[in-house]
């Protein structure tokens, strides 16, 4: 008998044991995910840490659920930069979520110690189920369109913004602190004049994913007023967003004050909507914001590069 309880496994290792379990069931469904093209889809972002928590809340003799999914979803997020391939800020955006989901199933199934587990678990996966669905077909979307605008108050004449507006776009300002936590970084920028037909091409490098170009076209222009439209976005960008359109107005407040309004454009690719929405939002709200300072603010000593 005393042979038997030196044998069995102690509570520490039967934690690691389901950590493991879960950590790889967790690998093998990402890349199914990814093998489908829903990496971007809730059935990553909820679907994986739904079933992550239910595997590492059955750990046996653990004291709480909610602990042991806790520690087991945080090795989880540190393994799976090397693991599953994804990259820091992936790994950064997405944290928030697993802990909501996972910290959700642990709540419910401590709650009901003592009760059957199965049956708890159960209730739990057909409640996850359809949010874990979100964005696998069209007709389980929200709605992905998205405008934001910011404007501001420029120290300079309408005619010197519009030169600077006209000229090639600068990209040497220091980007605001949340787009230089690894997303890509404008490095490049070319192209002028706000006649129909002009573009603008921005590259994108740094941070994650491989380099790539955005490209922009002029496609209505009158005074005070041009709109940009989207041609290509080959950067990493386009995995989280497609850029429609940017929309510049700006108005004369006195003859060294203008008005600039930076509308941005854009369709979500992330979901769940709920959770990636605002943080598209705020990011392309910082991008306009940036935007405005440095491309419709004349240059020191004149417009340029």
């Amino acid at each position: 008998m005393d042979d038997l309880k030196k044998r069995s496994l102690t509570p520490s290792q039967w934690g690691l044991l389901f950590v493991i379990m879960a950590v790889t069931i967790g690998s093998v469904l990402y890349r199914v995910i990814v093998i489908g093209k829903l990496e971007q889809t809730s059935a990553l972002f909820i679907g994986i840490p739904a079933i992550l928590a239910i595997i590492l809340a059955a750990t046996p003799k653990a004291k709480s659920a909610k602990g042991g999914i806790v520690k087991g979803l945080t090795v989880a997020l540190l393994l799976s930069g090397p693991l599953l391939g994804e990259g820091f800020i992936c790994v950064l955006m997405a944290s928030p979520i697993f802990y909501i989901v996972g910290i959700g199933v642990g709540a419910i199934v401590d709650s009901n110690r003592e009760g059957e587990n199965s049956v708890v678990r159960s209730c739990v996966l057909l409640l996850l189920v359809p949010m874990s669905l979100e964005g696998v077909l069209p007709a389980l979307s929200f709605n992905r369109y998205e405008t934001v605008q910011v404007s501001k108050i420029v120290s300079a004449s309408a005619p010197d913004v519009e030169r600077a507006l006209s000229s090639a776009p600068r990209m040497g300002g220091r980007l605001p602190l949340y787009l230089r936590l690894r997303f890509p970084r404008p490095t490049l920028a070319s192209g002028t004049g706000l006649d129909i037909g002009a573009t603008r091409t921005i590259h994108f490098a740094g941070g994650e994913g491989h380099p790539g170009d955005l490209v922009m076209r002029v496609s209505e222009g009158r005074p005070g007023y041009v709109r940009f439209e989207a041609v290509s976005d080959h950067s990493k960008v386009a995995h989280w967003l497609d850029w429609r359109s940017a929309e510049i107005n700006w108005t004369p407040i006195d003859a060294q004050h203008t008005r600039v309004t930076w509308t941005l454009h854009f369709d979500r690719r992330l979901d769940p909507a709920w959770y990636f929405g605002p943080w598209e939002r705020y990011a392309v709200r910082l991008a306009a914001g940036y935007l405005i300072e440095n491309n419709a603010t004349p240059a020191a000593g004149g417009t340029g590069r």
